[in-house]
């Protein structure tokens, strides 16, 4: 029994259907594979994004809203003491880490050879070290950083040590809960950053 195309799908309702099948099979499915599992046509997908490139970074952006990571970074950067705003901060970015590792882990692998992918995992990680950045200038104007480190390179190493990659070879290749991870990599990136 064939369905009918459904009319009156919304980008984000495609986006979300797409993040649900990319989390399963993977963020080489194809455009077709989306329009199929959101039951509108390809046609209509193009129509929304254009291109798979459009897809892939509609759906980036997607999960910014998706998983509210955004509203939680904001509120957290309100906390008046340094160590509970980093705490706060970090808190919401790997509880954010753990929803969208499938789909990250994907576009990771697939950065090197496809353009598309590379394009959207640059977007995000370039507005991630501006929110990190921000972080950090906060704490610097509390003088809260240890001594040694300056805005950038306390930036650099947030980014670096607060990573999908570092999230994904500890809960996926150690084994270890998203509670432990996060835990140990607050207490570690606090410790390394912060006066005492």
């Amino acid at each position: 029994m064939s369905r009918k195309k459904a009319t009156g799908v919304t980008r984000n309702e495609i986006l979300d259907v797409a993040w649900d099948l990319i989390s399963e099979q993977g963020a080489d499915v194809s455009m077709l594979d989306i329009a199929k599992a959101a039951n509108v046509s390809r046609q209509s997908v193009y129509l929304h994004f254009k291109s798979r490139g459009g897809l892939l970074m509609g759906l980036v952006k997607r999960a910014d809203d998706r998983f509210a990571i955004r509203e939680e970074f904001f509120a957290a950067m309100k906390i008046a003491s340094p160590d509970k705003r980093l705490d706060a901060c970090l808190g919401a970015w790997f509880k954010f880490a753990k929803n969208i590792q499938p789909v990250a882990n994907d576009l990771i692998r697939l950065r090197k050879t496809d353009a598309d992918a590379a394009a959207a995992w640059e977007d995000r990680m370039t507005e991630l070290r501006l929110w990190e950045k921000k972080l950090i200038d906060s704490l610097a104007a509390d003088s809260a950083l240890k001594e040694g480190w300056t805005v950038t390179s306390a930036t650099d190493f947030l980014w670096a040590s607060s990573s999908v990659q570092i999230w994904d070879l500890l809960t996926g290749d150690r084994g270890w809960s998203a509670r432990k991870c996060s835990q140990v990599l607050r207490s570690t990136i606090a410790n390394a950053l912060l006066r005492d």
